[in-house]
């Protein structure tokens, strides 16, 4: 699977050991920086490169890390066609995906560690929306919040 993945400085370690982890599962990997964590680097940038790699078709999904998580995943949801949430259990990582059609994965690098942010990639990688009616009705008020109509 193509993967984005993007953080800001705080969630550069992170970000560089998950990249390293899905290469070696066979993921292709973009990697949209940052770069370094020496230099402060904002979470909204992050969020718009991957959300940007997502739309033009680029990555499947993405895995975009900040500190806590919570930034990340408020700015990406900025932006139509991305479906993102914070996770820091398995369960909604890949529930996210099968009943909510989730394509990004926000992770809050000082909140969780390697092993368990490999563990919440894996479930998100390996779900895939169900395609349920009440899931694709729910899916599609989404779509109308988006566009700014009435569910």
């Amino acid at each position: 699977m193509n993967i984005a993945i993007a953080s800001d400085h705080a969630g550069f370690p992170l970000k560089q050991a998950l990249a390293h982890y899905l290469r070696e599962k066979g993921h292709s990997v973009l990697d949209l920086g940052v770069d370094t964590d020496a230099v402060p680097a904002d979470y909204p940038d992050a969020a718009y490169k991957l959300g940007r790699a997502i739309i033009a078709g680029q990555a499947e999904r993405g895995v975009l890390i900040c500190g806590s998580g919570v930034g990340a995943s408020i700015a990406a949801n900025k932006m139509q066609g991305i479906y993102a949430a914070i996770c820091h259990d398995t369960y909604s990582a890949h529930q996210g995906v099968e009943h909510d059609n989730m394509n990004v994965l926000c992770l809050g690098a000082r909140v969780i560690g390697v092993n368990v942010a490999r563990e919440l990639v894996d479930a998100f990688l390996g779900a895939r929306f169900s395609g349920e009616e009440r899931h694709n009705r729910r899916f599609n008020k989404l779509r109308k919040i988006e566009q700014g109509q009435t569910p």
